[in-house]
């Protein structure tokens, strides 16, 4: 890097602003951390991880040197060139975002930026919805400042597009970067400091504040509307003898209008951020007059999805029965619970009067929910169930020594939604063996073959 990287601040130090720290100060730049937390900014400034998050402990540890946090956004904003904000933006009543905590921060900030001489960069990086940068926040700066966009300072609005467990990784490896720019020379710093930072060199996108808050929550809600669109097609191949949703979906990935990439028929999507964002998008085009249908029928196609496997795996669970859930988080190499479909499923079985034991490798515990028996193993969980859904498809489920498992209890029923298991599994013990995705063998299952055939004889199976 032929230029000296300017040091930065961030002001929010939770998953994605503490990962941010780490990743920036590994490239080599000069970081300051910001939060209201005390136990956060001691955990940064100590080189540890103040949250879960993969590699964070390990590479803050390593590049303490070019690390420091505060409690005090004004020492932060005069130290450094540019004020990244990471703030939490939780979903309100109507599923907007609620950007409270972004106005709290903004308003430190500008009240730093009275005194500083020099132009200063300040940056949204929260999620919120189009005309929150310029018409809520913007003047809040230009309040607490006393100077005015554009010819004192500069505003941008450039969210992450990064996945938890990942986020490092992903922060420094982007598609692209997103730029909404109150004016070229506000887009133009940011760019150039990306440029330095991103390991893969990634091009900016550079738009209008608005454009780019609109682009932010479309991402996500085009990205859903794929899982679930594959969810669907996962459903029509357990109905249809000898279909299989893995073939399918191949086909439709090599597509280069498709693409691949969460193009995987299973369980539905869930945690932080997609299903907020379907909900706002979808608040956004009905408050504007515009049509909803799209994210609305996709949030209401996933939340149907857990109610959909204990109808299947219901007949599957002998009287007195006990459900074994492999994957209570949202995602493999997560913590995060917050709209998980393995935890909606656990519970959805704990309601329904069946015994349930789970496990995840990084959930410890499920707050609030003594219907759900939290196991120390996926060994203890196959040991002690009588049904065992794998939720997630996640690398330590393999672990466990199916063959032996299905051989040692001959009752023993798995339902794998991911078909995560499909090579484990002894030809002797397939009958037991569920999954998502995949229709019956043909010449298995007469109702199956009868209701397909009826379409087109004219006749009709109830």
């Amino acid at each position: 890097m032929a230029d000296r990287m300017p040091r930065v601040s961030i002001v929010g130090l939770g998953k994605l602003g503490a990962s941010m720290v780490a990743a920036i100060a590994s490239r080599g730049g000069e970081v300051i951390g910001v939060d209201v937390n005390p136990d956060s900014v001691a955990a940064v400034a100590a080189g540890r991880a103040p949250v879960q998050e993969t590699n964070l402990g390990t590479t803050l540890a390593a590049n303490r040197a070019r690390i420091r946090a505060t409690l005090d956004v004004g020492e932060a904003v005069r130290d450094s060139a540019i004020t990244f904000v990471i703030v939490p933006t939780p979903s309100d009543a109507r599923g907007a975002f609620a950007f409270d905590a972004a106005a709290r921060a903004f308003e430190g900030i500008g009240a730093a930026l009275r005194d500083k001489a020099g132009y200063h960069v300040v940056v949204l990086t929260s999620t919120v919805l189009p005309g929150t940068t310029r018409q809520a926040l913007l003047p809040v700066l230009e309040r607490a400042s006393g100077k005015k966009a554009g010819p004192d300072f500069g505003l941008c609005y450039s969210p992450e597009f990064i996945a938890l467990g990942s986020v490092i990784r992903d922060f420094l490896n982007p598609d692209f970067t997103l730029i909404g720019e109150i004016d070229a020379r506000a887009g133009d710093t940011l760019e150039a400091y990306y440029g330095q930072v991103m390991a893969n060199h990634a091009p900016a996108r550079r738009m209008s504040l608005e454009n780019a808050e609109l682009a932010k929550i479309s991402v996500n809600s085009f990205v859903t509307m794929k899982i679930t669109f594959a969810n669907m097609l996962a459903a029509l191949c357990e109905a249809i003898p000898g279909a299989d949703v893995d073939v399918v979906t191949h086909a439709l990935g090599s597509d280069k209008r498709i693409g691949a990439k969460y193009l995987t028929g299973g369980l539905g999507y869930g945690g932080p951020c997609f299903p907020r964002d379907n909900v706002a998008l979808a608040f956004l085009a009905r408050a504007l007059g515009a049509p909803a249908l799209g994210p609305e029928a996709t949030d209401a196609a996933n939340v149907q999805i857990p109610a959909r496997v204990v109808a299947k795996l219901a007949p599957l669970v002998p009287t007195g029965g006990t459900v074994g859930i492999l994957g209570l988080a949202y995602k493999p190499a997560s913590h995060v619970v917050e709209a998980a479909q393995g935890a909606a499923l656990a519970d959805a079985c704990a309601a329904r009067g069946f015994r349930v034991v789970a496990f995840d490798p990084l959930v410890t515990a499920r707050p609030g929910n003594d219907g759900v028996q939290m196991a120390a193993s996926a060994a203890e969980v196959v040991g002690a169930a009588d049904v065992v859904v794998v939720a997630t498809p996640d690398p330590a489920f393999l672990e466990v020594d199916w063959p032996a498992a299905l051989a040692r209890r001959p009752s023993l029923v798995v339902l794998d939604a991911w078909r995560l298991l499909r090579d484990r599994i002894p030809a002797g013990a397939a009958a037991r063996y569920h999954v998502l995705g995949r229709g019956p063998v043909p010449g298995s299952d007469a109702d199956a073959e009868a209701r397909l055939a009826a379409l087109w004889t004219g006749t009709s199976v109830d």
